[in-house]
């Protein structure tokens, strides 16, 4: 009877663990990384500086590439903001 009272006790203390978890995950608008998998940030391979008038389109053109490729290897890049000087990765995996 104890050991079957001790079992009982482990699996409760570990179901109220778990959902101590979950919410406090959901608390801090985070996800558990044991249950997603980490995104991989992107390789650059090659950059470019910005030079004056430079654009993402005009960039992307430059180099021959597709937007969703340039915004996939750039993917914190605001290009309403580009600034001289500024790299940009051109070639690369994302």
């Amino acid at each position: 009877m104890a050991k079957s009272n001790n079992k009982i006790a482990m699996l409760t203390n570990f179901v109220l663990i778990a959902a101590l978890l979950v919410i406090v995950s959901m608390a801090e608008s985070r996800e558990i990384v044991l249950l997603k998998g980490k995104k991989s940030a992107p390789d650059c391979n090659n950059v470019y500086g910005v030079i004056s008038g430079d654009t993402c389109f005009s960039v992307t053109k430059m180099f021959n590439l597709t937007t969703s490729f340039f915004d996939s290897v750039n993917p914190n890049l605001e290009c309403d903001s580009l600034f001289v000087g500024q790299w940009l990765c051109v070639a690369g995996n994302a």
